[in-house]
């Protein structure tokens, strides 16, 4: 899906969230993310969030 995607491209998208959101919100956002993925997973019948 995201094979296409390299190191410049990651790097650029660090540097805009970074500038968007600030070093303070970063950690709260990426929780609030892994959170939801977790939750999504768990809802999907994948209980221990882990993929085989």
């Amino acid at each position: 899906m995201f094979g296409n995607i390299g190191t410049p491209e990651i790097i650029i998208v660090a540097v805009v969230l970074l500038i968007l959101f600030g070093g303070k919100k970063l950690p709260e956002l990426a929780r609030g993310l892994g959170d939801a993925i977790r939750e999504f997973r768990r809802s999907a019948g994948d209980d221990d969030g882990k993929k085989k």
